[in-house]
């Protein structure tokens, strides 16, 4: 509860300085004392919490809470809050209590904002066509559907129908600063959300955005930030002179060293330094760590961008207005190039300068490299390669979300319905090219890109290790859940759960879905019969039964190998997919052995040792990067070889207890 000044305490508030258009207007806490007061100018109505506790700043110095050399219009400010050195003012702010703000230019809100939500993205196209309206509980998932879906335009309208009227229930002419936040040394702060614990320091300009830090995930802002149109979610670093305009910043991104980041979107985990995004999706973990990488116009995640990568959306015709996709776990070297259009398949590495409209979509886990001008495709190469299997393990671990409310749901599996399925029909397209072309070409053509016979034909068999390995894993995975004696309960062991799952499957900026479970969403969408928090549940049940649609899709292609349907599969037909799972496994993680025993050979050792001999050169290798053997990665493949081998063995030794 508010009460009126007292005539003594306006006196003695005047004689520490302070004024007020109307005294009448301000209003104090009960316990209110005005000792903590001093150079106030009071405007408007404003109302004002208690000041009894001191406040310690980092390196230890403490402060009473109080408000000095300050101009206040229509505020509140709650109990035990530190005003100082407001150099003109803050305006019609609600602040919440033990909050810190210390020599700022202003704050306020000028007029009715959203705070950023509803804020258009022209994302992709610069020239218009997918612009994504962006609110405070936008996901990766629903922006996927908001941007690539566009041919269902009634879904769409209702999407940003749903966010037009949450932009509007959030809109105020009040402006709010949460509990525990520290605004220190900054600039101009107009029409901004900014929420519990978040720390600004040195940000020079914020204007019209949402910074959606709380206790478990604090936001940090720093020296020379400026932010224009964006949401800013939970648990993200902006520092060094970021620039961010129009965009939305997802939960654990990192943005520092002068990033540049323009009308895009931008997801769980993202880390963005030195270099610059225009109009991108950058769906979760799309990293950049280098001056001289652009990425725009681009869809990307779990993108790993080299120094001096960049793409072309602009032809020199009609303006800036190709786009191109780089699917889930692409990385591109340093200097390469794409020009848009094009599509680079999952898992795939780009090397090079690529002019062609190349289309790797139903080849992933390749290497597309430039020779003499042309673009060569290698199929399945990064299936054997240590750094696809370390990127796998690396990005749950990297996780760097806080917040117990996650807006992304993230599917960190390699090997999956999506990516699987991509390598069958990779497998038909390459014995398709051979039977047309003959066995004998030397160099086959597909989709801008060429493929040499050598490849073609190891591609193909890198392809079935990776059917053979998943399929075997979804199948042991299955039966290891229940207890079955004969035939017949094997049988019924494997019948899957329900039949979602079975057909094409799409990876949703994250999360990986069976198309018909998408499509059905969209059609509740479209009917107008789900809210936004409908619609965000929807994705949070599909990723949570993720294992359940996965079985259905694995057996649907066993079903296929097998010959027969699960009714009538033979024990002989079980027994031989997990011994070629075995077999799968065990090859593919020595040519993962093999491939990461090129990091320690001789050339590697190049520039150690450097004043000494080969002896000393590779003491110091050992002592700086250890030897193979005791390589703690080397040591999990091993031990990943040994574990597997067992349980199919274990497994096989069940099976022929079977009658």
């Amino acid at each position: 509860m508010f009460r009126s000044l007292t005539a003594q305490e306006i006196a003695q508030l005047e004689a520490q300085g302070c004024a007020a258009t109307n005294w009448s207007e301000v209003e104090v806490a009960q316990a209110f004392e005005p000792l903590h007061v001093h150079n106030t100018h009071f405007s408007g109505h404003n109302q004002i919490g208690v000041f009894n506790r001191e406040i310690e700043l980092p390196g230890g110095l403490k402060i009473h809470s109080g408000i000095y050399n300050a101009t206040l219009h229509n505020c509140e400010v709650g109990d035990d809050c530190h005003l100082y050195n407001i150099h003109n003012y803050i305006a019609n702010y609600h602040i919440g209590s033990n909050t810190c703000i210390e020599n700022v230019n202003a704050i306020l809100v000028d007029g009715r904002s959203t705070f950023g939500n509803g804020v258009r993205v022209p994302v992709m196209n610069e020239g218009g066509g997918r612009e994504i309206p962006i609110f405070n509980e936008l996901s990766a998932s629903l922006a996927y559907i908001l941007t690539l879906y566009r041919h269902r335009p009634k879904m769409i309208h209702e999407i940003e129908r749903l966010i037009d009227a949450y932009a509007e229930e959030h809109a105020s002419d009040h402006g709010y600063i949460g509990d525990h936040v520290r605004i220190l040394n900054c600039g101009s702060i107009k029409n901004v959300f900014v929420g519990d614990y978040a720390e600004l320091s040195g940000v020079s300009r914020l204007k019209n955005g949402s910074i959606n830090s709380n206790e478990a995930a604090p936001i940090r802002l720093g020296s020379g930030v400026k932010c224009t149109d964006f949401i800013i979610a939970s648990g993200v670093e902006i520092g060094d002179s970021t620039l961010v305009d129009k965009c939305f910043v997802g939960q654990g991104c990192i943005f520092d060293k002068h990033y540049s980041a323009g009308e895009s979107l931008f997801f769980s985990n993202c880390q963005g330094m030195h270099g610059e995004a225009c109009a991108i999706f950058a769906g979760p973990y799309t990293v950049t760590h280098h001056k001289s990488t652009l990425l725009i116009a681009g869809m990307f995640s779990f993108l790993n961008a080299g120094s001096g990568s960049n793409q072309s959306n602009h032809m020199y015709k009609l303006g800036p207005i190709h786009q191109g996709i780089a699917e889930r776990g692409a990385k591109t070297t340093s200097d390469s190039y794409l020009l848009w259009p094009s599509k680079i398949g999952a898992f795939s590495l780009v090397m090079g300068r690529h002019t062609h409209h190349s289309d790797t979509s139903d080849l992933p886990f390749s290497y597309l490299i430039e020779n003499n001008a042309e673009s060569y495709l290698v199929p399945g190469a990064n299936l054997r390669t240590v750094g696809t299997i370390r990127d796998a393990q690396k990005w749950p671990k990297r996780d760097n979300r806080k917040d117990p409310h996650k807006l992304d749901q993230i599917n960190f599996n390699l090997l999956s319905p999506y990516t699987v399925q991509k390598m069958w029909n990779g497998r038909n397209i390459l014995n398709e090219l051979q039977a047309l072309s003959g066995e004998n070409t030397d160099v086959y053509g597909y989709r801008n890109c060429k493929i040499r016979n050598t490849s073609l034909r190891h591609g193909r068999e890198l392809y079935t290790i990776g059917i053979q390995k998943f399929l075997g894993n979804s199948l042991i995975s299955r039966l290891e859940k229940s207890e079955w004696h004969t035939m017949d309960e094997l049988r019924a062991a494997l019948r899957p759960d329900s039949q979602s799952g079975a057909g094409d499957w799409v990876d949703m900026s994250g999360l990986i879905a069976p198309k018909g479970e998408v499509t059905r969403l969209l059609d509740d969408i479209q009917n107008g019969v789900l809210s936004l928090n409908d619609i965000q549940a929807r994705l949070i049940e599909m990723n949570a039964n993720y294992y359940s649609y996965e079985w259905t899709w694995a057996l649907e292609k066993l079903e296929q190998v097998w010959g027969c349907d699960v009714e009538h599969v033979t024990l002989a037909q079980i027994r031989k997919t997990i011994q070629e799972w075995r077999e799968a496994v065990v090859k593919l993680d020595h040519m993962v052995y093999d491939d990461a025993r090129k990091e320690f050979d001789l050339n590697s050792q190049t520039g150690f040792g450097a004043d000494g001999n080969r002896e000393q050169a590779e003491a110091d290798f050992e002592e700086v990067r250890g030897s193979f053997e005791s390589n703690s990665f080397v040591k999990a493949v091993l031990e990943h070889i040994e574990r597997k081998t067992e349980l199919g063995n274990k497994m096989l030794a069940k099976l022929a207890e079977i009658k």
